[in-house]
């Protein structure tokens, strides 16, 4: 097999951590497998350069100061990995073999990154290169920045580029659990997932893969997140499958909007799952729910908009903090999901202020972490379709 394995900051934390790392690598390569390694800086070393930039310094300069953790980290484990006779090399901005190219703000040249890490891949039966996680370099070679959570963004990327079987995510968590361990007694590990279902656990505060990351991986390519104490970097974790999929959907059928509203609902502990579950009772769908101060909101199939609203009107009567329901029939709703679009600033306006300048006026607009739900008359459906799939695509 061919793998990318990415080593954090973790597992890197300590001259321990590191001898751990490089028997892992060097079981990998004894059984017959090409290993690529990329390498963050030493437990929290870049944060810890970071704090002590305390003057006004240039953005290429400050890219050389936090570059010197991981610079320090790939050469510590080329020195374990050749004190266990295996053939590696460092391999950081300004090196002949660098693969990752961007423009000065920090965007990857796929291109040129493409050709590189080929170049790079080609000599995998020779040698283990050891990569900077995290840094990049322009074409003229001055160094730059993947961002936030960008050594796994480098591993991923070159995991696609080098055509590797997997890539492997080495951290300090047995893979993605159930819960966060520190605070839920019993999380376990989660044998696979979803890219999508991690997506969106990562952009509300998951910190196992980052997001940039994922939106490299193809289906063809296996991710996995494993423990820095599993020892073996084929097997165990959690398997991450799929790709991301960059989503413009619309409703086939109509639907209707149900209103509860009452006073304070927002203070009233159990009361959207006691006129959920009443809806549930009669084999009612929601679509979508939208809730404010004092109000819910449910859309269901506008054919079931009469029984829903008897039902929900009987919860209403038996609850003196609840006022009235309402019913508006024959909405449409179009949802944009994609993997790109929490880092994409403005990309909400991009969409809304089109569709409100063509003169449609927009329902309701319902967001998660990777999707935008836009809800408009049902006339306006095929408009509003058009104009977003001309903002999106």
């Amino acid at each position: 097999m061919r793998v990318v394995a990415k080593f954090g900051g973790t597992s890197l934390g300590s001259g321990d951590r590191i001898e751990r790392a490089a028997d892992t690598v060097a079981k990998a390569v004894e059984e017959g497998h090409e290993i690529a390694i990329v390498a963050s800086a030493m437990g929290s070393t870049t944060d810890e350069l970071l704090e002590e930039i305390t003057f006004e310094a240039e953005d290429a300069d400050r890219a050389e100061i936090v570059s010197m953790g991981e610079r320090t980290s790939v050469r510590m484990l080329k020195a374990a990995l050749a004190a266990r006779g295996v053939d590696a090399t460092f391999v950081e901005p300004g090196t002949e073999a660098w693969p990752i190219i961007t423009d000065e703000f920090g965007e990857v040249d796929a291109e040129e990154t493409l050709k590189r890490a080929e170049a790079l891949a080609a000599d995998l039966d020779h040698v283990v290169p050891v990569i900077t996680g995290f840094l990049a370099q322009t074409i003229d070679g001055e160094v730059t920045t993947l961002g936030r959570g960008g050594s796994d963004t480098t591993a991923v990327m070159l995991g696609k580029f080098m055509d590797a079987d997997e890539v492997v995510i080495v951290t300090d968590v047995e893979g993605v659990m159930t819960g966060d361990p520190r605070v839920v007694e019993g999380a376990r590990n989660v044998g696979h997932i979803t890219v999508d279902e991690l997506r969106n656990l990562s952009f509300r505060g998951a910190e196992v893969v980052a997001p940039s990351a994922l939106s490299y991986k193809d289906e063809d390519l296996t991710v996995r997140v494993v423990h820095y104490q599993h020892g073996d970097l084929l097997t165990g974790g959690t398997r991450i499958e799929g790709q991301f999929q960059n989503l413009i959907d619309m409703q086939d059928e109509p639907l209707a909007c149900i209103t509860v509203a009452g006073r304070a609902l927002r203070n009233r502990p159990g009361i959207l799952a006691d006129l959920s579950q009443s809806l549930r009772n009669e084999d009612t769908n929601i679509d979508a729910v939208a809730s404010g101060m004092d109000s819910v909101t449910f859309y269901v199939n506008d054919d079931l908009s009469e029984d829903a609203e008897y039902v929900l009107h009987e919860q209403v009567v038996d609850d003196d903090t609840l006022s009235s329901v309402t019913v508006e029939n024959q909405f449409a709703v179009i949802r944009v999901t994609g993997g790109e679009l929490p880092n994409r600033p403005g990309i909400i306006l991009d969409i809304v202020q089109p569709v409100s300048e063509a003169g449609i006026n927009i329902h309701d607009l319902i967001t998660s972490a990777t999707s935008v739900a836009i809800f408009v008359n049902w006339e306006d459906r095929e408009k509003t379709l058009e104009i977003v799939q001309e903002q999106t695509i």
